[in-house]
């Protein structure tokens, strides 16, 4: 069974996909679509698809696309998701898979009424580095995991103009990137019991650093996400008889080093291409088993994560235009 893909929303994100895309095994890249056919054509031409379309819903309703990848920006991840389901596409949709609780239901909602596929592009959850440390830490190699560290912070063009300032577009740094720290914390203590966060907040409104502070019943996290500076973007995660120190940018490293009982073990693992291989595999997998959703990233999983995200988002004030 050869998957059919379709992309929208033709941004680096896209290419770097569209690249993997070509790596993984049985998948084709068969349309692309942009709101500027001329960039359609230029992303065809660069990554030989079938097909290029100037506006999102031809490539929805294209019978020969069987499962999209929506690279769009992310306050527009419902429309589109929930429009390609109703057109019987499966979907992989970038994360965060919508920007509060309630347009993920509507998202979960929409997959099971049209009996569709449906995951949220986190590819750290399949890069096997983190799979391999995620193995570690259920077999104890640490004892019990009580305490994680971890941020993503990058320094970014916050011009008013850009769509990382623009509070309409729910841009910000929590769910562009602050996502994977919060992500990470949930993959190993679940749902959090307690949230602190506070923020600084950009001219437009969007928040362009916060700290947060999650209380769990077995540990506590300590995460940070920044648009305005540079951090070395490492994960280290301490338990009773060790700890786990993930590389530089842990969110997409190929080595972890694990210390416990004074030995020191270091681990280093092949990253295909740019690192969306796994998570391309993954949705290949459960389509040909006809599964709904991905064991490793479910729905639940989905819905508990954007749900830490809105609680945060009530702890250092941020609503958007659109949620009022």
């Amino acid at each position: 069974m050869i998957l059919r893909w379709g992309i929208i929303g033709l941004g680096k994100i896209a290419q770097k996909f569209a690249e993997d895309l070509w790596l993984a095994k049985d998948v084709e890249l068969v349309a692309v679509a942009s709101r500027q056919l001329e960039k359609a054509k230029s992303f065809q031409k660069k990554n030989n698809a079938k097909y290029a379309f100037g506006s999102y819903e031809e490539l929805l309703t294209c019978p020969e696309v069987d499962i999209v990848y929506i690279a769009t920006p992310h306050d527009s991840h419902m429309e589109w998701g929930i429009l390609a389901m109703e057109n019987s596409l499966h979907v992989l949709c970038e994360k965060p898979l919508a920007v509060n609780t309630s347009q993920v239901a509507s998202m979960l909602e929409a997959a099971k009424r049209n009996n569709v596929f449906l995951m949220e592009g986190l590819w750290t959850r399949f890069n096997p580095t983190f799979v391999s440390v995620l193995q570690k830490l259920k077999n104890g190699a640490i004892g019990k995991v009580n305490y994680l560290n971890a941020d993503f912070c990058f320094k970014a063009n916050l011009e008013e103009n850009n769509r990382l300032t623009n509070i309409d577009r729910a841009g910000g740094a929590l769910l562009d990137i602050g996502i994977y720290p919060v992500f990470l914390a949930y993959s190993l203590f679940g749902l959090p019991i307690e949230i602190k966060a506070s923020a600084r907040f950009h001219s437009t409104g969007i928040d362009k650093q916060t700290t947060i502070s999650l209380k769990f019943e077995e540990g506590m996290a300590a995460l940070s996400c920044s648009l305005e500076t540079k951090s070395d973007m490492t994960a280290k995660i301490y338990g009773e008889n060790g700890s786990v120190f993930m590389h530089h940018r842990w969110h997409e490293t190929d080595a972890f080093d694990l210390l416990s009982n004074e030995k020191h073990e270091k681990y280093k693992f092949d990253i295909q291409g740019n690192g969306f291989v796994p998570e391309i595999d993954e949705c290949n997998a459960n389509i040909k088993s006809t599964k709904l959703q991905s064991d490793l990233w479910s729905h639940q999983d989905s819905l508990n994560l954007i749900s830490i995200l809105d609680k945060i988002r009530t702890e250092i004030s941020i609503i958007y235009p659109f949620e009022k």
